[in-house]
């Protein structure tokens, strides 16, 4: 059996961003420090192998460093971490970062996920970032100068004011930081966040012109040397996400913190505001494995389909990869329906 995927929220974030409907607050020293010592005490609650250890948020990087060397501390005594695991926090640039890679660098994390979105000024500035691309430059750049090499950004289409050809800028900058990661995704309009309340007065770009921009994204990114392995993930070669794999893949993973999610044994909970364990229902059917695995570039094993998908092959969607079947970029625009159609 593969070792567990370790997920630690870290929900603080300096202000909330409009489009953001994951669950955040605003920093608060001593909410952040009692926050954390309850993030430890759950560690009692759990046992099991890991090798890969993820802080996401909200803002990891918004928190003392020495909380998250503490964390990171105390899950090694807690559970049995692999010393060659993937361990990654994600970072908001727009903080001088430089000392913290150091300090990150010195705790064994060895991955870092900036939040980019664009790197064009007037679409970070729309989406509520308070950083340019002078910060984002030198983020990527202390973080490899802190030993830190293996580096993702964020990239986010169809924003506000986003065109196709500013979307050049964007690739030109990814090609100049040479880093080894992508996830691109596009944004959603969801209830209860600043953009659903003002979505008649964006600047959007329309359905079809943002679909041009996935598919022109899938296409300069693998020109620039990124593989395609998941609908939002792009990677050079051996530096996919091993954590966010286990989610596609259903292997194990814990979650610690408020609004964090398991997948264990397969049995899925999660961690409410109040630090309860809620039991969320039984994983890994058929169902969910088409449709985590059709996320993946190597798609499924045939067998796990009983529905007739050769219309989908004859209009482009879907690819025949021997064993397997697999969503083709254009698929993957439309992949709720092609899902849906055959569960």
């Amino acid at each position: 059996m593969n070792k567990a995927g370790l997920y630690i929220h870290i929900p603080f974030c300096k202000n909330k961003c409009p489009y953001c409907d994951f669950y955040s607050k605003k920093y608060c020293e001593s909410e952040a420090r009692e926050y954390c010592s309850r993030v430890i005490s759950q560690m009692n609650c759990f046992e099991g192998e890991y090798d890969t250890v993820y802080f996401g948020g909200g803002t990891p990087s918004i928190i003392p460093e020495e909380r998250i060397g503490e964390i990171l501390s105390e899950a090694k005594k807690h559970y049995e971490i692999d010393e060659n695991s993937e361990i990654t926090i994600e970072c908001n640039p727009s903080k001088d970062l430089k000392e913290s890679f150091k300090l990150y660098k010195s705790y064994g994390i060895n991955r870092v996920s900036l939040g980019m979105q664009s790197a064009v000024d007037k679409e970070r500035f729309a989406l509520g970032r308070s950083a340019g691309k002078t910060q984002v430059e030198k983020a990527v750049s202390d973080a490899k100068n802190s030993g830190i090499e293996n580096i993702s950004l964020d990239l986010m289409l169809g924003t506000p004011k986003q065109t196709l050809d500013s979307l050049d800028e964007t690739f030109d900058f990814i090609d100049k930081m040479n880093v080894k990661h992508i996830s691109a995704y596009m944004l959603k309009i969801e209830e209860g966040t600043k953009f659903f309340e003002m979505q008649n007065r964006l600047e959007l770009p329309g359905e079809e012109t943002v679909s041009e921009m996935y598919l022109k994204t899938v296409e300069t990114l693998a020109q620039l040397g990124f593989k395609q392995y998941e609908i939002s993930n792009f990677a050079k070669d051996g530096y996919e996400s091993k954590h966010n794999l286990k989610y596609w893949e259903l292997d194990n993973y814990l979650g610690l913190g408020a609004s964090a999610h398991s997948f264990w044994m397969g049995k899925r909970f999660y961690t409410d505001k109040d630090f309860n364990i809620i039991f969320d229902g039984e994983g890994g059917s058929r169902e969910e494995r088409i449709m985590l695995g059709l996320r993946l570039s190597k798609g499924i094993k045939k067998e796990l389909i009983t529905k007739d998908y050769q219309p989908f092959i004859l209009m482009g969607y879907v690819e025949d990869l021997g064993e397997n079947i697999a969503l083709t970029p254009q698929g993957m625009l439309v992949s709720n329906t092609i899902i849906n159609e055959l569960l």
